[in-house]
């Protein structure tokens, strides 16, 4: 209850407050119950009116309200009359029609009322008024309120000194009454608010009223900051420059390292939105400078806010004195950790900016030395001079993103580039979008300067070719990002200036230097783009990792060289190598460069074409280029591909006579199995490994179980199973080979592809049946074995079996005839198995089978199995570590 009375005592200023803000007389009011209940009445019917129509509402019921106060003011003299007939105007009249402020002057026969509700004035002595002057007559009849006023000097200042008598009323109530209203119906009271700071009197209370304002609401949402935003503008509006400077701006700084990220988010919102209403110098210094610090800000919203902001500002700015401010601010935004940010920076800011400031040149100048520097302070690959890797970079996280982001920036002024080389053409139309075969022309001639269109391959091109080269071939995601920039170019400038200039110009970076028409370059060009060429052999080997790629997908992979690239391909994988020249020098890379082209789907029916030719060639070379080719493809391929070509040709290949192809397509199977686990494509995988086995050779065994024990860790389990049951059936077959090396070699590969296996979950049934008993058949032969691997396989089996260190020793030893191998090797060495002094196991233990309690010493070692995978170096070094004195 107090807190009602509290609220209902703030409240009671609100009382005569519309009536006093319009400057009507209330010490002059005489009051009639009965012609107020009907004026009320008919008032009640037009309470849903807006602008103007509300404020004959409001002065009806403060007349009738002040009748209950009369009292507390013994000067009021007020009549009201209920007679029809004659009507007269009463002078009111709203800041900007109906907003949130209010006017200063009265204007004169004005008519503000609604339908059925007159309300006008006239001046005082007007008609028959002159008996009752300064009073109000309000007029009510069935159909019309009319109410009269007629002021005289002396009322008018007395209105005046009751407006601001109110004004100061509301605007010290206003702070005591906002805690007590609702968060989601405080921007009701905006309009008092901003009326209060619009017309108090006091510097210090309107400051005290826009802290408010901008602190109406803790952390206002989207909807409650473009309310606080509109009565911003409003009071803007009426206020002028020098108060919005003064008073608004102030409380915005104030708000920048503010707590809650909603508050920081109205000042960045507010910075585009009042710009207009401050003096142009302002908005370059004050403005900016707020701008500048939300940049720096610890919130994604905010940044982003702010850089949509900066956007909406630069158009406002007088002169061009803080571009390089705003240039380095463009490229701290676009390089932002965010990439909603950087969006945001790219769509909006960057046209602003190029638009404001017109000087791409300097920005394209800029972002190109950006981009190079960005990679060029990365370390290299490799510290030995001389060396390919000497010359690629490892890029961090940050520098990766720097860069593509900056390609990103470079795609967007695409538009704008474009459109300044077809504005400066010499002999094209400016509706023309292409640059024509006939404008190339013209420009090989030399004779006409074309500096907006040679900037494109003379300095953009080159420094891609250049970053490209710093770029070690997995940095794929940067390489597409080059990619698709120059599929982006060729699409804007035409087919002709992609045939006759882009080409060229990779061609001779590529290395390919006979392929080169410079027919459309000045003769001044011209050794400048010579100048390209890859100058040693490691350059030309560089030249195929980082160039071919982009030559092969961003060049000739536009959707009008399709042909042109089915024919390089042919070139580079058919033809060039009959006489041993460039592709047979370079194989690795070349095929490389076409896994990269995979990437792009749309190729893959030229590359397929072409594979198949090299699949069905008589030349052997071909053909095991062709299996290595598969197996780099395959990663890139769908299901569908994979089936219909990729598994075909690999069959074909692997019943070759030649063993080169056969066992070059063992491995690209392995790859197969590695990414596919559809029942058909294991089906087909398992006859090819089967027909390959049965050939019974050591090279072929060695290739099957070394390309399935890759797939492991990401096949299905049957593929698993398969490869299990493979090896114990290879494992229990007596050694034939009596080379020691060739039994290194077979055990060698046996022990990593059961190691692979261990480390996934194998049903119980296996690990007994076939697990357990192969690593018991690879410890036979320990002549054969890796001391790392022996070790290995030993932990497997004390994991696996389930059993105590000795029931496991006397197992395998029963098993193996040596009987202490594996105790001294837990025992002794203290490996993984260092029994607790005077700790006994049970020696009915032994009798325990196996599989007992299998499950739940799988759980527990899983972590430890996958752990173990490759580290029989660190389990070596412990058995060693183990066997040191303390």
């Amino acid at each position: 209850m107090f807190g009602l009375t509290v609220q209902l005592v703030c409240l009671m200023p609100f009382v005569v407050i519309t009536t006093s803000i319009f400057h009507l007389p209330l010490r002059r009011l005489r009051l009639n119950a009965n012609s107020m209940g009907e004026a009320a009445a008919l008032i009640n019917e037009h309470e849903n009116l807006k602008g103007t129509e509300s404020i004959t509402i409001k002065l009806v019921s403060a007349a009738a309200l002040t009748e209950n106060t009369r009292k507390d003011h013994k000067n009021t003299e007020s009549t009201i009359e209920g007679s029809p007939g004659s009507e007269a105007p009463v002078s009111c009249s709203t800041a900007g029609g109906g907003g949130y402020g209010t006017s200063g002057e009265d204007e004169s026969g004005t008519d503000t009322s609604p339908e059925g509700i007159s309300v006008n004035g006239t001046q005082h002595g007007a008609g028959n008024s002159q008996e009752n002057s300064g009073s109000i007559s309000v007029y009510v009849s069935e159909d019309k309120v009319n109410t009269e006023i007629v002021e005289s000097p002396s009322i008018h200042k007395s209105s005046y000194k009751m407006a601001l008598e109110t004004i100061k009323i509301v605007s010290d109530a206003l702070p005591k009454i906002v805690p007590y209203v609702l968060i989601n119906h405080r921007e009701e009271l905006l309009p008092l608010i901003i009326c209060a700071i619009e017309r108090h009197p006091d510097s210090d209370v309107r400051d005290s009223l826009t802290h408010t304002l901008f602190n109406l609401i803790k952390r206002p949402d989207g909807q409650q900051r473009l309310i606080i935003m509109d009565a911003c503008v409003e009071l803007a509006t009426s206020v002028g420059e020098m108060r919005t400077e003064t008073e608004l701006l102030p409380q915005c700084w104030e708000q920048i390292n503010h707590q809650y990220e909603e508050r920081r988010l109205l000042v960045a919102q507010s910075c585009g939105e009042l710009a207009i209403y401050v003096r142009p110098e302002i908005r370059d210094s004050l403005i900016l400078s707020i701008v500048q610090q939300l940049v720096e800000d610890s919130a994604t919203v905010v940044r982003e806010a702010a850089t949509h902001n900066l956007a909406l500002l630069l158009p406002l700015f007088p002169n061009m004195d803080k571009y390089y401010k705003v240039e380095e601010l463009l490229f701290q935004l676009v390089r932002d950790p965010s990439r909603v940010v950087v969006d945001v920076a790219l769509r909006e800011l960057v046209p602003a900016v190029v638009g404001w400031g017109g000087k791409l040149d300097q920005i394209l100048r800029v972002l190109l030395s950006h981009i190079l520097a960005s990679a060029q302070r990365c370390p290299s690959v490799s510290g030995v001079e001389g060396t390919i890797d000497s010359h690629l970079r490892v890029l961090g996280e940050q520098e990766r993103w720097t860069i593509e982001v900056l390609l990103r920036m470079l795609t967007e002024l695409l538009p704008f580039i474009h459109q300044k080389a077809i504005e400066t053409c010499p002999s094209i139309d400016p509706s023309e979008n292409y640059i024509s075969e006939s404008s190339l022309k013209l420009y090989a001639t030399g004779e006409t300067e074309w500096s907006a269109f040679e900037w494109m391959h003379t300095e953009c091109l080159p420094d891609l070719i250049k970053l490209a080269c710093l770029l070690p071939a997995k940095e794929d995601s940067l390489r597409t990002v080059i990619t698709k920039y120059l599929l982006a170019v060729s699409g804007r400038y035409g087919k002709d200036y992609l045939e006759h200039i882009m080409l060229p110009v990779f061609l001779i970076a590529a290395g390919d230097i006979d392929s080169g028409d410079f027919t459309y370059f000045p003769l001044s060009i011209q050794s400048k783009v010579r100048g390209f060429r890859p100058k040693t052999s490691v350059a030309e080997k560089i030249a195929i990792i980082c160039v071919l790629p982009l030559l092969l997908s961003g060049i000739l992979g536009s959707p009008s060289s399709r042909q042109q690239l089915e024919e390089y391909l042919r070139k580079l994988l058919i033809q060039n190598t009959k006489d041993g020249s460039f592709s047979m020098h370079h194989t690795a890379e070349i095929i490389d460069a076409i896994r990269f082209l995979c990437i792009f789907e749309e190729h893959h029916g030229v590359i397929f074409h072409i594979l198949w030719e090299m699949v069905a060639s008589s030349d052997t070379y071909l053909k095991t280029s062709a299996a290595a080719l598969l197996k780099a493809l395959v990663p890139y391929v769908g299901v569908k591909v994979a089936s219909t070509h990729v598994l075909p040709a690999l069959i074909t290949l692997g019943s070759d006579q030649n063993s080169a192809v056969k066992y070059a397509s063992i491995d690209a199977l392995g790859a197969v199995a590695q990414h596919f686990k559809s029942d058909m494509v294991v089906d087909k995988i398992h006859i090819q490994m089967d027909a390959f086995l049965e050939d019974g050779s050591h090279e072929a065994t060695i290739s099957v179980i070394r390309a399935l024990a890759v797939a492991v860790p990401h096949s299905t389990d049957r593929l698993r199973e398969y490869l299990l049951t493979k090896i114990f059936r290879l494992t229990s077959a007596p050694p034939t080979e009596n080379d020691i090396e060739r039994r290194r070699e077979r055990a060698n590969v046996f022990c990593e592809a059961l190691r692979a296996l261990d480390a996934t979950d194998l049903p119980a049934t296996s690990v007994r049946d076939l697990l357990l008993p192969s690593i018991q058949n690879l410890l036979k032969d320990l002549d054969a074995l890796d001391p790392a691997h022996k070790e290995a396989l030993e932990v497997i089996g004390r994991e696996r079996s389930g059993g105590t260190l000795e029931s496991i020793g006397k197992a395998m030893g029963a098993h193996l005839g040596i009987a202490t191998s594996v105790s001294s090797f837990f025992g002794e060495s203290n490996l993984l198995g260092k029994k607790e002094g005077g700790e006994q196991h049970d020696p009915a233990a032994a009798s325990v089978p196996p599989q007992v309690g299998l499950q739940t010493q799988q759980e527990n070692t899983r972590f430890g199995r996958i752990m173990r995978g490759g580290f029989g170096d660190m389990l070596r070094g412990k058995a060693k570590g183990g066997d040191e004195p303390s």
